[in-house]
């Protein structure tokens, strides 16, 4: 019989591999944990048990909840955004139990973890019998499952744009530098001027073939307003970052554009609605031109949504039901700032805040220049990634008489 010098070990280009490689590692260290509970009643914590827990201590403590951070921030949520059907089915029955498995394993080790830093340290040979096997069955049917199940469908559905995605968050998530696929390696050469570099990458190369879903005009509803509820839902769904973030875009009298991002509050037939100071610069622009352009962009799902307009404030009464609302200290930074202008330090802007604090207590009044803008669409255009950059595109134009046609753009 002869042994390997060292452990090796798949390289992040093959990400599924290195989960069930960290796997393989867990199951050694679960078993390295059930022959020290077999140890301590012969030997008691003598340097071999001592050495066992520091080695358990130092896996569950410091590398096991990579593992866990990588199917919670990466692998689940980018699984939820592609698959469909029966596989979306699946994951909806899967993913709840995966996460109750981990919060159930924390708890675990936590209770572990303490009897194994006494044993470390040579103070102590108790060991819970119950509590090792609990938690070393949890781990093992959870791995199973997702052996079973998550790795499997992983490796049927993402492309391999999707795999270096999740490869490279798990190299940062560990502090490693992603690898660069070879087309985005710099030359030792003089770049062009025109071409600008970050982090060593022309950024002009930086791109991703977009291929999780296309767009029909048969797979969307006749009603914009609907499609977008249905989108929204599905981005929810997905877990997207912010799925409410959203890109205003407004024009000052000048005819001078610019944008910020905001939280949608509401949509219904009557439009977008968002609230904010009346003052601010967007509230000025809106003032002198109330038109504006809305953008949602979820990448996650490879969709982007255009929404364009008039705006118009929202009644009293919806402003005072949403600031009231909100947390009390939110209504007090709304009635503290004022939005846009200059300030001459973050001190003064404490220091006007517990001003406002101490007037408002814990019933503040909504200001008259704070509340909603509702933006009522008069185009629409739904946006789906595709291959090539060869994207969907269906837009929505309202007519005089309320109705709407929608058609499709060219990319």
């Amino acid at each position: 019989m002869s042994n390997a010098l060292y452990d090796t070990a798949p390289d992040f280009s093959q990400p599924i591999a290195v989960l069930k490689h960290c796997h393989d590692r867990i199951r050694k260290q679960l078993q390295t944990l059930q022959n020290l509970l077999a140890h301590l009643p012969l030997h008691g914590a003598d340097v071999d048990a001592q050495k066992a827990a520091q080695a358990v201590l130092k896996y569950f403590d410091h590398a096991a909840h990579l593992h866990h951070d990588d199917e919670e921030q990466n692998l689940l949520p980018m699984l939820q955004a592609t698959a469909r059907d029966a596989d979306a089915s699946l994951l909806a029955e899967l993913v709840p139990a995966i996460l109750a498995g981990h919060e159930q394993m924390d708890r675990d080790w936590t209770i572990i973890k303490s009897q194994l830093e006494q044993i470390a340290n040579g103070t102590s040979t108790t060991l819970s019998a119950s509590d090792v096997a609990r938690f070393c069955d949890t781990y093992a049917a959870h791995m199973v499952q997702e052996e079973t199940h998550i790795a499997t469908m992983a490796k049927r559905l993402f492309t391999p744009e999707q795999m270096a995605q999740l490869g490279s968050a798990m190299q940062v998530r560990r502090g490693i530098t992603p690898d660069l696929p070879h087309s985005q390696v710099p030359e030792q050469q003089a770049l062009p001027v025109n071409h600008t570099v970050a982090d060593g990458v022309v950024l002009a190369d930086l791109r991703l073939d977009y291929g999780r879903a296309s767009l029909t005009e048969q797979d969307v509803l006749d009603d914009p307003i609907a499609q977008f509820g249905k989108w929204f839902e599905e981005a929810m769904h997905a877990k997207v970052n912010e799925p409410n973030a959203m890109s205003v875009a407004t024009v000052d009298a000048d005819g001078k554009p610019s944008s910020r991002i905001v939280l949608i509050k509401q949509y219904d037939q009557r439009g977008f609605t968002w609230y904010t100071n009346y003052e601010s610069q967007k509230g000025q622009q809106l003032r002198a031109n109330p038109r504006a352009a809305l953008l949602f962009f979820w990448s996650e799902l490879e969709r982007q949504v255009r929404i364009e307009g008039s705006v118009v404030q929202t009644a009293a009464e919806e402003s005072d039901k949403y600031f009231y609302s909100r947390p009390v200290k939110s209504q007090i930074a709304a009635i503290a700032s004022q939005q846009s202008a200059p300030i001459a330090s973050r001190e003064q802007m404490e220091a006007n805040y517990e001003a406002a604090a101490a007037v408002s207590g814990e019933q503040p009044v909504r200001p008259a220049h704070w509340g909603g803008y509702r933006l009522d669409p008069v185009r629409i255009e739904f946006w789906q990634g595709r291959r090539s950059r060869f994207h969907d595109r269906i837009v929505y134009e309202k007519q005089a008489d309320g109705s709407w046609v929608k058609e499709r753009l060219q990319p």
